[in-house]
């Protein structure tokens, strides 16, 4: 009889062998989502395209073939296929001297030449035609692009050393640091500046007003040098490592300064304008002038991003008036500021968030005051799609007009300038993703949310919004649904201060079973640029295959995002690892007091960039909440990273809350598990951040695990990281065996 502890060695290898058979079967179903459900998702639009100026769109879809292109004829209200893809295939198999799939071609755009009997696409980077009479198949010419506005960006006629005139008599350009100008037709030149030196010169971005008479440029004087320093330990053009070097300037280093000057050629006199407090821009850009030639306007940032100011530069008074000053006691995100100047009156329109929502203002320029609020509201406009300045009537896209309703969905409307109508063009309680034809007359409206599929139609804009056309063959989730794919489920609940709604969405596996309890794994990014729980449908959502694995996953928008109210977005300010986690974890307890299915006490957390920060903010903050996480690529300490992004939230000039918000100088209050992956050779975030936090990490005897991915750039972890933080999930929010990889 064989001795007791001989059975126990068998049984137990018996029963890791099993453990390891049913964890396999879970990286199957995640591995096989897409082939199980996104494969069986047809007639979706993607890639639409307004045809130049016909009423007409195209675009591509999956269908039970494969990819095929379809044609919608407004006029005609036809659904058709866009050109013969298998007479196509046929020339390209010649062309290319491949075999090509008619219904797998290897372009995924394509545009029509202006009498629609032509078509042109790219393949890597070859531009071809093809006739749609023979189908023969030619490289396109240069010139056959020319000829289509949609291509003219990538021809230009002056070079970048030289600008020529409107009146094309005369051109600029800077020598040694000054500013020139020269005569065509004698060839004569003449030196409008002579204080430029190597030290603070004329920049070569030259200003020609219109009556070709006068000429702004700006003195310019350098900012910090500092550069980014990556070293590549596995080139795979040789086999010693490479160096890369770019520029990257972090916050509180020097920035350039430039001073508006105008030059009035036949008075040969030179007008330097002074910018109030010009030693603290943080930008001085988008200058232009006015039609007649009386007056430039510039736009100035001051840094730490509290003020911005339009200048208007007179030429005959020689001074500056503001034209429109905006200031916050927080922030301006200027990447998201919006201007429009009328062609035919002196008005501006303006988008503010100073009575705290973002709405449309009208400006006189002239007088720089506000002739009209145009918008107002709980409600935010999120951009201006079009102005009709003969008709007084704009096309915007806002969010959160209608109660009742998720307030992050996009819908498009129109505004009458003169008496402040305001008419949807897409009502319906979704998320519309919409082109509009080349007149904005027509719009092709593909609705949605991410618990309802999608609808496609075409819709009128003259005729508030009236569907004229639907088009029969509709986007279809039947089979997906047959195969037994789980619908994402919208939630939301009351946040930190008990009254504010927070949205968010819920992800359960295809094979879920409410009897049993889950785990739950947050996907995170709150950058406070913009909101980021999807609103679309779609088959396959970020976390959809992670849930596969036994998890139910979710995705949060908590206060400090964009997108609501002025209030809402300011929690970030200075306090970037707030990230909404009040918000977040309120969010989370409401679901698991409705789901019983929900196990919050098994919480884990994944995000990469401004969401690897995220995860590791709430792993540090929140460690009896978030006990498991996986941080990729993140920004750890705000002092690391790149300059616009970190001024932008965490103000200027640097101050203590830099070091209170870093996750590096917390790194001691790390109690959960923690998985770190890093790419080799990220040009967004300086790797030496997640290095740095390793170094802390060990300085205080932390247990974790680190990756970095050779030759990685910004990544969230590509094949091996995502097999990495499956692993890391199972085996500590499953509690079971991860496989063995290397058998």
């Amino acid at each position: 009889m064989k001795p007791l502890y001989t059975y126990l060695f068998f049984f137990q290898i018996f029963v890791l062998s099993v453990s390891a058979q049913s964890t396999d079967s879970l990286y199957r179903l995640a591995d096989t989502f897409h082939e199980r459900f996104g494969s069986k998702y047809y007639y979706n639009s993607t890639n639409v395209r307004a045809i130049n100026d016909a009423h007409a769109f195209v675009y591509l879809s999956q269908t039970p073939k494969g990819r095929e292109f379809y044609l919608i004829d407004i006029q005609q209200k036809t659904q058709k296929s866009a050109f013969d893809q298998e007479r196509l295939a046929v020339s390209l198999s010649k062309v290319l001297n491949k075999e090509t799939d008619p219904y797998n071609l290897p372009f995924q755009q394509f545009r029509f030449n202006n009498r629609q009997d032509s078509i042109f696409f790219r393949i890597g980077t070859t531009d071809y035609y093809a006739a749609l009479g023979d189908y023969n198949v030619a490289m396109a010419k240069e010139q056959s692009w020319r000829r289509d506005t949609y291509w003219s960006t990538l021809f230009k006629e002056d070079s970048k050393e030289r600008v020529a005139s409107p009146d094309r008599k005369k051109e600029a350009y800077i020598s040694e640091g000054n500013l020139w100008v020269r005569d065509r037709e004698t060839g004569k030149s003449r030196k409008l500046s002579d204080d430029g030196s190597p030290y603070e010169y004329y920049s070569s971005n030259i200003y020609w007003s219109p009556d070709s008479r006068k000429i702004v440029c700006c003195k310019y004087r350098p900012g910090a040098d500092r550069q980014l320093t990556l070293i590549s330990s596995s080139p795979q053009d040789q086999l010693q490592p490479k160096i890369e070097t770019l520029d990257y300037l972090k916050p509180g280093d020097a920035l350039p300064v430039r001073r508006p000057v105008a030059f009035l050629l036949e008075e040969e006199k030179v007008i330097p304008f002074d910018v109030p407090e010009v030693d603290s821009q943080y930008d001085l850009n988008n200058i232009k002038w006015d039609k007649g030639s009386d007056f430039f306007t510039f736009d100035f940032n001051k840094r730490g991003h509290q003020q911005f100011i339009i200048y208007a530069g007179d030429i005959q008074s020689e001074a500056l008036r503001p034209v429109i000053k905006e200031e916050s006691p927080t922030f301006i995100y200027y990447y998201n500021l919006y201007q429009y100047w009328f062609k035919d009156s002196p008005e501006l329109l303006w988008i503010s968030e100073r009575d705290g929502w973002r709405h449309l203002y009208l400006y006189d320029v002239l007088t720089g005051k506000v002739k009209k609020q145009l918008t107002k509201g709980e409600w935010v406009v999120k951009s201006v799609e079009n102005v009709d300045e003969k008709n007084r009537r704009l096309i915007f896209k806002g969010c959160g007009m209608d109660e009742n309703e998720d307030p992050y969905l996009e819908k498009y409307y129109t505004l009458d300038m003169n008496n402040g109508k305001i008419t949807a063009l897409t009502p319906e309680n979704a998320q519309h993703n919409v082109t509009f034809t080349k007149d904005y007359k027509y719009i092709f409206d593909l609705y949605s949310r991410v618990d309802l599929a999608p609808t496609m139609v075409v819709r009128s804009v003259e005729d508030k919004g009236k569907i004229v056309y639907k088009p029969e063959i509709q986007p279809d989730i039947s089979k997906v649904v047959d195969a037994g794919w789980r619908m994402p489920e919208v939630f939301s609940a009351k946040g930190r201060d008990g009254k504010t709604d927070i949205w968010g969405v819920i992800i359960r596996p295809s094979n879920f079973d409410p009897a049993k309890k889950y785990p739950v794994i947050e996907y995170i990014y709150a950058g406070p640029h913009d909101s980021h729980v999807p609103k679309s449908f779609a088959v396959e959502q970020r976390t959809s295959a992670l849930s596969e694995m036994g998890f139910i996953t979710v995705m949060i928008d908590g206060m400090g995002t964009a997108n609501r109210s002025k209030a809402f977005h300011d929690v970030c300010w200075k306090n970037l690892n707030d990230a909404g986690f009040p918000d977040r974890i309120a969010w989370l307890r409401s679901t698991a007091e409705k789901y019983p299915e929900i196990d919050i006490e098994r919480m884990g957390i994944y995000g990469m960039s401004a969401g690897g920060q995220n995860t590791m903010s709430g792993l540090l903050s929140y460690p009896d909440f978030y006990k498991v996480g996986v941080a990729s690529c993140g920004c750890y300490d705000n002092r690391m990273d790149k300059i616009w992004w970190n001024e932008q939230w965490m103000g200027y000039p640097i101050g203590k809350h830099y070091e209170e918000n870093s996750n590096v100088v917390n790194a001691h209050l790390l109690k959960g598990k923690l998985l770190l992956l890093l790419g080799e050779m990220d040009n967004n975030v300086d790797p030496s951040s997640t290095l740095q936090l390793v170094n802390e990490l060990i300085k205080h005897d932390k247990e974790f695990e680190f990756v970095m991915l050779p030759g990685a750039r910004h990544t969230m972890g590509e094949k091996y990281g995502e097999r990495k933080r499956r692993d890391f999930f199972v085996k500590h929010l499953l509690g079971k065996q991860t496989p063995e990889w290397n058998r």
